[in-house]
C-alpha cells in the first residue's frame, strides 16, 4: 500500500511517500523561488548568444532559450521550465522559454506552477499538535542520507556526489563484482526515486570481465528503472561505467539539504512544534545570516509560539544543525 504524507511548515512544504512503510520518496520545496509551470511577464535585459538573461518580479533573473527576436528591454510572456538550482560555487538561474499569447504590460506572475502538494495525489496531511508522524515514518533518517551522500544497502554502499556537470554515484563492497553490480543496480534505482535525482546520472560500478557479466547487469538495472518515468541510460562499458538521463526539473534532495538556508528552514519545523513561548534559535552563522535576511519567516514562528523569536550565531554549531532555547538571549 502507497501511503502520501503531506506537511506544510513556515517557508516550506516537506512530503514522503511510502510503500508499506517505508520511504520511497522524498520532497522537499521551498515558498520562494519560481516553480515550474508558472507564467511570466518578464523584461530581456541581455541578449546572449542564442539565449538571452530576463528579469521576472522582485528581480529575479532566468536563463530565456531560446531567444526570439525581440530586442533588450522588451516584456515578453514565458513559460519556467526548469527551477533555480542550488549548485555549490555558481548557483544555476531558473531556464524558461517564450510562449505565445498577447505581450504582457508588466512584470509579474502571471499564472501559479503547480505546487507540491498540488504534484502528489491523494496526499495524507500532517502537522500540527500531536505526534509528528513525518519524523516516526522516517523524515530525519532520509534527511541524514541525504545530507552524508551515503545508501547502504545488502553488501555495499552508494557514494552520491553531485557536480556542476553531472551526479556521480559510486559503487563500494567487499563481495564478487557482479553480486556486488546487481545488488547496487536495485540500490541505484531506490537513489534516484527516494532523492529525486534528475539530470546527467553517472554510475561507477565495479568493473565486470566479459560482456556476458556486463549484459546480465544491464538486464537487471533495466528491471530497477522500470516504472522510473522518463529516462534513457547506456549500456554498462568495460569500466563499469553507466549513464542515466533523467528530466531534470528541479533540485534533488541531496542538493537541496546542502543549499543555504536548509538547516535553519529544519529548525523553524522543531520550534514550531515545540513548547510554546518565547524562543531563541542558535545556527551556525551561514544559517543565521540567510534567516536573518527573511524576517518573515521568524514572524510566522513568533505566531505559532505565542511569543518573540531572537537569532544568535554559534560558529561551534554544524551547518546541518541548530538549537531552541527556551526564552529570549541576545540576538544577532
Amino acid at each position: 500500500m502507497t501511503v502520501t504524507l503531506f506537511e506544510a511548515g513556515i517557508g516550506a512544504d516537506r512530503a514522503l511517500v511510502l510503500a508499506d512503510g517505508a520511504p520511497v520518496q522524498a520532497h522537499f520545496e521551498r515558498h520562494e523561488g519560481v516553480r515550474v509551470g508558472s507564467i511570466h511577464g518578464a523584461r530581456l535585459v541581455k541578449r546572449l548568444e542564442r539565449r538571452g538573461i530576463v528579469a521576472l518580479a522582485g528581480g529575479e533573473e532566468a536563463l530565456l532559450q531560446p531567444l526570439p527576436a525581440v530586442t533588450e528591454g522588451s516584456v515578453l510572456r514565458v513559460e519556467v521550465v526548469r527551477e533555480a538550482l542550488p549548485e555549490a560555487g555558481r548557483p544555476r538561474l531558473p531556464k524558461v522559454r517564450a510562449v505565445f499569447g498577447f505581450p504582457p504590460r508588466a512584470v509579474g506572475e502571471l499564472a501559479a506552477g503547480p505546487d507540491l502538494r498540488a504534484r502528489l495525489p491523494m496526499v495524507t496531511l500532517v502537522g500540527g499538535p500531536g505526534p509528528d508522524r513525518l519524523e516516526e515514518a522516517g523524515w530525519g533518517e532520509v534527511v541524514a542520507l541525504a545530507q552524508s551522500g551515503h545508501l547502504p544497502f545488502p553488501g555495499g554502499l552508494l557514494t552520491i556526489t553531485p557536480t556542476p556537470a553531472m551526479t556521480v554515484i559510486d559503487v563500494d563492497g567487499p563481495g564478487e563484482p557482479l553480486a556486488l553490480a546487481e545488488a547496487a543496480a536495485t540500490a541505484v534505482a531506490r537513489a534516484l526515486r527516494l532523492f529525486d535525482i534528475g539530470g546527467g546520472i553517472v554510475v561507477d560500478f565495479p568493473s565486470l570481465q566479459g560482456r556476458a557479466a556486463r549484459t546480465r547487469l544491464d538486464g537487471v538495472l533495466a528491471e530497477a528503472l522500470a516504472g522510473l518515468g522518463a529516462h534513457e541510460r547506456t549500456a554498462t562499458n568495460g569500466f563499469g561505467l553507466v549513464q542515466i538521463v533523467r528530466p531534470r526539473l528541479r533540485s534533488s534532495l541531496i542538493e537541496q539539504v546542502r543549499a543555504p538556508g536548509f538547516g535553519a528552514l529544519e529548525l523553524l519545523r522543531r520550534a514550531a512544534r515545540e513548547a510554546p513561548g518565547p524562543c531563541s534559535l542558535i545556527l551556525h552563522p551561514r544559517e543565521a545570516a540567510w534567516l536573518a535576511t527573511r524576517p518573515a519567516l521568524t514572524d510566522a514562528l513568533a505566531c505559532v509560539r505565542g511569543g518573540a523569536v531572537g537569532l544568535r550565531a554559534d560558529p561551534a554549531m554544524a551547518i546541518a544543525a541548530g538549537d531552541v532555547v527556551p526564552g529570549q538571549t541576545p540576538g544577532l
